[in-house]
This record gives structure tokens, sequence and C-alpha cells, in this order.
């Protein structure tokens, strides 16, 4: 795959039922003596958990390990202690309940959150602990991809995945830090580190309704909006060079079967954002590559260059096109009519196409910039569908010779967050479908998606310098054929996105080569 500079600066819970809840002084006392009354109802144990939660403003977390949300439950209607409430939807009375903060947290009798720090100590002894979980829609329980969750206060964090599943490593320091969960859309919420650790479950976050007093004073010029974020570029994004520590991976599909995924953790040397002739570097950490070998390599095309795709996505760096309506070869039409919400800031949002005239597969997308700082904060844009059949050759650059190759979409999104008061980049993907034909024969074709993503883990930015030759990973490589060497310990204590589920059971059930290093 060419790099998206080369096509186109042209082209371009735990269960925690996350209500709105008041923190207050762990009390621990009473809550389970009060006597409620629920109705005589036919639900699941979340949703029934859910009405205790209606009643007394607790909020939840346990293991969903330990308790199955999904178990359909007969509930008599009422009155009975909270206590009783609690053992009846989760037909045991085994379990440990205790308070803290408004929370009902549920365990056994003896916590593995200890056991689980011990064993996870580095080298130095020093001791981490493990936060994991999912990220649902409060309203529709659909997973939430790419939810940021970081700990307050810190540059630490990660994403979910497509599944909504998240995972964070954290020294034991932080063991009174906040964890903080936001997404597009959603009430950000928080919640106390120390009441999840060890423990795995799903989170809900309540979608976000813009006031409509909100939208109808809202006149903008989207022009008028790009010129001003591009004005505070340097007001709002660091323009001092930067270390991210970011998990990368790539992933080839076809026919919906796993094919390969590859991962690395990188340290990158980030160059300040107004000097885009300075290059960003890249050292290599550590990487592993799972291979099905059920699937012949013939059939399938190469990913190239994902991780320089990724470097090059940093927008406010490499500015294409689209963001620059004011340039000679600016080819696209803006408009603005919708307000969003990124972590409980407003945004206006910004649609873009290309003229109706031009033929050649250029971008359209949407563009997210903060009402306040006028930060670009998000985008999220794709090959316009409409012409995306000529862009094979830019897309695709070593291949069998007896496949054609067909774009079907390709889609990119790009995020931003703040610290400090500065913006960094947080989160990168691009997925890439394509249909395969082989030559001279019927029935052939098949489904190939390939996609990569980014994200980035922590921002240091004190003792910073250029990496030594010897230490440059070449990004413009086929980075599942970067040799490397065995390490039993691999991600130890790094913060990375966990595999989807659909991939983590394809993983466990082929026969796959599992390489793992560490450089």
């Amino acid at each position: 795959m060419k790099t998206l500079k080369s096509l186109s600066l042209q082209y371009l819970f735990t269960c925690l039922l996350l209500f709105m809840a008041v923190r207050v002084k762990a009390d621990g006392s009473g809550i389970f003596d009060r006597i409620i009354r629920l109705p005589r109802t036919e639900a699941t144990v979340y949703q029934s958990l859910a009405k205790i939660t209606e009643e007394t403003g607790y909020l939840f977390i346990y293991d969903s390990k330990l308790i199955d949300n999904e178990r359909k439950i007969k509930l008599k209607g009422g009155k009975r202690t909270v206590r009783q409430a609690i053992y009846d939807i989760i037909g045991s009375d085994s379990l440990q309940l205790r308070s803290v903060d408004k929370h009902i947290i549920i365990n056994q009798p003896e916590t593995i959150a200890t056991t689980e720090r011990e064993a996870s100590s580095h080298k130095d002894s020093t001791f981490f602990f493990t936060l994991e979980g999912i990220l649902i829609d409060q309203l529709s329980r659909e997973p939430i991809p790419y939810a940021t969750v970081s700990v307050q206060g810190t540059s630490i964090g990660s994403v979910s995945n497509q599944n909504g599943s998240f995972r964070l490593n954290l020294p034991d320091s932080l063991q009174n830090s906040r964890i903080h969960f936001s997404h597009l859309g959603y009430v950000p919420q928080t919640t106390d580190a120390s009441l999840l650790a060890g423990r795995s479950g799903t989170f809900a976050l309540e979608p976000k309704v813009i006031p409509l007093q909100e939208v109808i004073v809202r006149i903008v010029n989207p022009v008028r909006l790009l010129r001003e974020m591009l004005n505070l570029r340097k007001k709002n994004y660091s323009q001092n060079p930067v270390y991210l520590t970011s998990f990368y991976r790539e992933g080839i599909e076809q026919k919906n079967r796993f094919v390969s995924l590859t991962e690395g953790i990188f340290k990158i040397y980030k160059a300040p954002s107004d000097d885009p002739e300075k290059a960003d570097q890249v050292k290599l950490l550590k990487m592993r590559r799972i291979t099905n070998q059920a699937v012949k390599d013939t059939l399938i095309a190469k990913m190239k260059s994902g991780i320089h795709a990724c470097i090059e996505l940093d927008l406010i760096k490499s500015l294409p096109n689209f963001l620059l309506p004011d340039s000679k070869e600016c080819v696209y039409v803006y408009t603005s009519s919708d307000l969003a919400v990124i972590d409980n800031r407003l945004a206006n949002v910004i649609y873009f196409k290309q003229h109706p005239g031009i033929k050649t597969p250029y971008y359209c997308g949407e563009l997210y910039i903060d009402t306040e700082d006028g930060a670009l904060l998000r985008a999220r844009f794709e090959l316009i569908p409409r012409y995306i059949h000529k862009a094979a050759n830019m897309l695709v650059e070593k291949r069998s010779r007896n496949i054609r190759i067909i774009p079907q979409k390709v889609v990119y999104t790009v995020s931003y967050k703040p610290w400090n008061q500065t913006y960094y980049i947080h989160h990168v993907r691009g997925d890439l479908h394509f249909k395969i034909k082989q030559r001279n024969k019927w029935l052939s074709n098949t489904n190939l998606h390939t996609w990569f993503e980014m994200v980035t883990c922590k921002i240091e930015t004190g003792n910073v310098s250029r990496f030594a030759y010897s230490d440059r990973l070449a990004t413009h490589t086929i980075f599942a054929e970067t040799p490397f060497v065995y390490d039993k310990d691999f991600w130890e204590d790094f913060n990375i996105i966990p595999p989807e589920k659909k991939l983590s059971e394809a993983i466990e059930k082929i026969s796959s080569k599992i390489e793992e290093t560490e450089n």
C-alpha cells in the first residue's frame, strides 16, 4: 500500500452502570439494608441491576467473567433489602458485597487483585496492576469502538478496539488515580482505578444530547473555521519535539478469515508540528507476528508502509489538500450544519467532498473542530466511492501477477487529544477493502480487508533527541517482513489494544506460527 502522502497530499462492565453520580466519601454502611421495591420482571442480569441503580443511585462494579450479564432471570416483584435484591438477581449469596464512593462492588470473597499485581512485576521491582473491560452504549448496549481510556492528569492511555474492549497496565503508584472514559457523542465518565484493579467487565456510557438552543444559534462558515484552525496550529499543537510511546498493529483478512496480524510497540521521535521538513523517526521496541499458514500468500496483497501512513496521517503536520481551502490545488466543497460532543466539548462538524465535475478519486469526509480553541479534534475521510475503482495503482504496490485488485472502500480516521493544554496525535486507523479476481478463472472473486492502527499510549516532553541511525526503523517497508527474535515475556507492562473477539478466536483455532520479539 502506498502512503497517504504519495496519494493524497493530492488525493488524500467489572460492570459499571454509568448513570450520573456524585462522588461521596466511602461509606459502606446502610446501603445494603435499605428497603427498595422492584417490579416483577423478566430481564437480563444487567437490566435488573440497572433497576437497583435507578432506585439507589449506586453504580455496580463486578467481573463479567464472574457474573453473566446476559443471563435471563425472572424476578418476583415486591419489597426487599438491597442486599437480598442483588443476591436474587445474580443467583448467589456467596459473593462479597461492599460499597465505595457510591459504587457497589461484587467480588469473590478473596480478591485476586493483589495476586495479579504481584505476578505483574518488572525486573526493577516496580509492581503493575491491570484494568480491562468493555465499553458499551448505555441505551443500545452496542460496543463503543475507539473510545479513549486514560489516566487523568497523565499522558497514559489507550483506546478500545472494535468490540469496545480495552486494557491498561498501570504502575502501582497510580492505584489512587482516576480513569477517564470518553468518545465522540457520549458523556465522559471517570472512576477510581483502585475500584477496577484486577477485574474485567463492561462500562456503559451515556449518549450526549446537544441542547436545541446550541444548534439554533450557531451559523458558521466552514472555510473560515478551517482558516482559523490553521492560524491556531502553533498555539494548539506541540512546537517542540516529543517522544510518543505507541502501539501499532496491522492485519489482513481474506473472505472474512484471519490471514495475519503484526503488532509492535514503538518509541516515536515526533518533530514539531510546524516543521514538515523535519521527519518523524520510529524506534522498534517490541513486535510479534501471527500468521495463518493455511492461507496461501499468492492470493493476497501485502501491506506496505502502514507505519509510514500512520506518521503521515498526522494531518496537522502533513497538511492534506482538504485542510487547505485557499490553496490553488483545492478541489473541495465545504458545508457545516452540525455540532458534536467530544469529551464534553462542543465541536463544529465540517463536511467536505470534491467538486462534482472532478472525476479523479479524491476524498470526502468530516472534520471536527473545537468551538472554543479552534483545534482539529478528529477527522474521518474516505476515497470517494464513485471513483474509487480508479485508485488501485495508488493503493497496491506488491502483488501476485495473476490477480487483479479492485478497491471497494478506503477509510481513514484520525484523532487528537489534549495534554497539558497541548494537542497531540492520539489515534490513527486505516481500513482498506478490496475485491480480488484471479485472472483466467471463473468464480474466483474474493474479498480482502487490510487495516492498520496506531494509538499513543504515553507522551514524554523532557530530554528528547533524534535516534541514532542504527536504532531507526524503516517505515516504508513491509512491516510484517521485519526480522526479529523470540521473547518469552513479550508485552510485559506495555499498554496495547486487545485483539477483537473474532480475531482472538481465529488465532486460537488456526495452526499458526507465533513469533515474538524484543529489539
